[in-house]
């Protein structure tokens, strides 16, 4: 095919096969559009394998009884899609694919600083993957332990724990190697002119969550090899009867596993600050307050992992001091969010695809952030802990804000990457569906955790009927807006019209180069002269 703008796909990196052919060309390369590209299919399909388990879940509780699984398998279904979700997908979902897709070139770089240790990052990412599915077909079955792998259950099951700890801890290297990149990318690889305080925003975002991936994550590889060491030699840290405390490892894991929480809300935070100033056509409100917040969240959440132990007999001193760190680390949040709708506010606004997911953004983060605080309140969380009400909360918190900012990175940038562009009037009816199914399966189970119904039971009261029911439904136009949002993006990324340079009139580097970019980003060196939203300023 001859390199036309009507074959935007035979232009830039996609060229660039580094005399390779094949998968050859893209699982030993060292782009890193090419490596965030595998990510970004990565992990899209892990999101698609724990959708459909989350599916299968809501069939068996559309009624009361053991209607298509047994206890056992339930177990290791809702097991199995926690783990696929967390640490196949909202984890590296947005940093590891759009990150490295969008970073470099946002801050004027050829490439991040250790290209080699980038795809090292990815191999170690399918490996973990690779060994976790492996743990579902193996002697003793899935692990059914859920994905928080409680002591001193997930040391005394017959199943395949430790496999799936395994997998667990690779993936986690993967993880800090990813976050190590981009610290030394950010600071020593910007374009002249790229002063810390003309980095876009989704770049700060980045950037906090890389400390934490670096700090917290090798906690995480810690407990799990302790509960691997639990089961194959006994070595009676956790359990009771040798003198252990199952509790500390609650700790271990909370001490990883709530920073971890940032990891998956940060990026998504800022996809969406680079995308509401473009579509409101006017400079972010508070750019210095929002980079700040982003920092401030990374460290004030770090600090507050035991308000998921509550009810675990910790003492009341220590109860009030996490409730109240609790409720100081939603300052930062809600800075973000007054400062996004202040973006808004009296805007040029354009509703295309990336800013309604945005604005579904907001609006369901805002929901899974004030239930939080139900849950940070020690009086109210003693009643509703272990109920459905946690699980509505943390899906609005990382499906309603990691998900759906995932999805406007994928309206938003891939136009970018491919060259193309998908159909727009499609896009709005996938996150019509999309939202109104949301709303309906997640609200459902917020409100039938509130009548007191605990999670992770494979059968419930008839008085559970109507809300099971209505969640399920739901789930099943959640489900009907993915189909249509991702044939119509694929669709429109392979066989859609160009998109030319700028399809959004972004100001932001990434904006000002070719679609698809060419291979070390740039045909020249760019110099940087003013912010990422300077609109009236032209390109940088």
């Amino acid at each position: 095919m001859n390199q036309t703008t009507s074959s935007p796909l035979q232009r830039g990196f996609w060229e660039a096969t580094g005399g390779r052919r094949g998968i050859g060309a893209w699982i030993f390369s060292t782009d890193h559009k090419r490596i965030g590209l595998l990510y970004f299919y990565s992990t899209l399909l892990f999101f698609c394998v724990g959708a459909l388990l989350g599916l299968a879940l809501r069939l068996e509780l559309f009624s009361p009884g053991a209607d298509f699984f047994t206890p056992q398998q339930y177990n290791a279904l809702f097991t199995l899609h926690g783990v696929v979700m967390i640490f196949l997908f909202i984890i590296p979902g947005i940093p590891a694919a759009f990150g490295n897709l969008v970073m470099p070139i946002q801050i004027g770089a050829e490439d991040v600083a250790f290209p080699r240790l980038n795809l090292l990052s990815w191999w170690l990412y399918a490996i973990g993957a690779i060994l976790a599915l492996t743990s579902l077909f193996t002697a003793g079955g899935a692990p059914d332990t859920g994905w928080t792998f409680y002591v001193p259950f997930s040391v005394r099951t017959t199943t395949n724990v430790s496999l799936a700890t395994v997998a667990v801890f690779i993936i986690g290297f993967s993880g800090i190697l990813t976050g190590l990149n981009f610290l030394v990318t950010i600071h020593r690889m910007r374009a002249p002119g790229m002063t810390w305080w003309r980095i876009p925003l989704f770049t700060w975002s980045l950037y906090a969550t890389a400390w934490v991936q670096v700090l917290a994550t090798p906690v995480l590889g810690i407990t799990v090899l302790l509960i691997f060491a639990e089961r194959i030699v006994g070595s009676g840290l956790f359990d009771p009867t040798r003198g252990g405390d199952p509790i500390m490892y609650q700790h271990l894991f909370w001490i990883y596993s709530h920073p971890a929480v940032y990891i998956m809300i940060l990026p998504g935070m800022g996809v969406i600050t680079d995308i509401i100033p473009v579509f409101a056509r006017k400079p972010v409100f508070g750019y210095k307050a929002i980079a700040i917040s982003s920092l401030a969240i990374a460290g004030a959440g770090s600090v507050v992992w035991a308000h998921h132990m509550t009810t675990s007999g910790m003492s009341d001193t220590a109860v009030l001091v996490f409730s109240l760190l609790t409720f100081l680390v939603a300052i930062p949040s809600a800075v973000k969010v007054f400062n996004w709708v202040a973006t808004l506010y009296k805007g040029s606004i354009s509703l295309d695809p990336p800013l309604l997911f945005a604005l579904s953004f907001i609006f369901l983060f805002s929901i899974g952030g004030l239930t939080g605080l139900v849950l940070g309140a020690a009086a109210t969380d003693v009643h509703v802990h272990d109920t459905y009400f946690v699980v509505g909360h943390f899906h609005f918190v990382m499906f309603g804000g990691t998900g759906f900012a995932y999805i406007a990175a994928m309206h938003y940038w891939l136009p970018k990457i491919y060259g193309r562009m998908y159909n727009r009037k499609a896009a709005v009816w996938g996150w019509a569906l999309m939202t109104f199914g949301f709303i309906v399966l997640y609200m459902s189970m917020m409100i039938v955790g509130m009548e007191g119904m605990p999670r992770r039971y494979y059968d419930y009261l008839p008085k559970f009927t109507f809300w099971n029911q209505l969640s399920t439904i739901g789930s099943w136009i959640l489900a009907c807006g993915l189909i249509v949002i991702f044939v119509n993006i694929f669709r429109g990324l392979f066989r859609g019209k160009p998109a030319g340079d700028n399809p959004w009139g972004g100001a932001s580097l990434e904006w000002q180069t070719s679609s698809p970019p060419p291979l070390e980003n740039f045909d020249y060196e760019p110099e940087v002269t003013h912010g990422p939203y300077d609109f009236k300023r032209g390109c940088p």
